[in-house]
């Protein structure tokens, strides 16, 4: 069952990737009047929503993966320095978590790979 998952992400990794940053962009910089409320901490939201974002390329680990890693811990940046442009609080904490949680996501992808290695890695 995983490694039908995980040949799934593999094969759609860039669709997924680029759906799951809009979904970050937009729910980031979408002028809001009050946060609803969610179950957790703001911090364990970005990590989670990071981890999830650089999980597919970590996967499938094309060619630059780890540029990829870099740009998403840049534009966690960005999206922190304009949210108070668009009725939001930038933190740099949030920027501190979005990291945290793409290193996550290679620590994952890479014991996934350890554990259920397939023929085809790399492109």
């Amino acid at each position: 069952m995983v490694l039908s998952i995980t040949n799934f992400i593999k094969q759609f990794w860039q669709a997924i990737t680029v759906i799951i940053l809009i979904l970050i962009t937009v729910g980031s910089l979408f002028p809001v009047e009050h946060l609803p409320a969610a179950p957790g901490s703001d911090k364990t939201h970005h990590f989670i929503a990071y981890c999830a974002l650089m999980l597919p390329t970590a996967l499938r680990r094309p060619k630059y993966w780890l540029a990829f890693a870099l740009f998403f811990i840049l534009w966690s940046g960005l999206i922190e320095l304009i949210q108070p442009y668009v009725n939001r609080y930038g933190e740099w904490l949030d920027m501190l978590a979005n990291t945290g949680g793409v290193f996550l996501a290679v620590i994952i992808a890479q014991a996934i790979l350890w554990l259920a290695p397939t023929k085809h890695q790399g492109a």
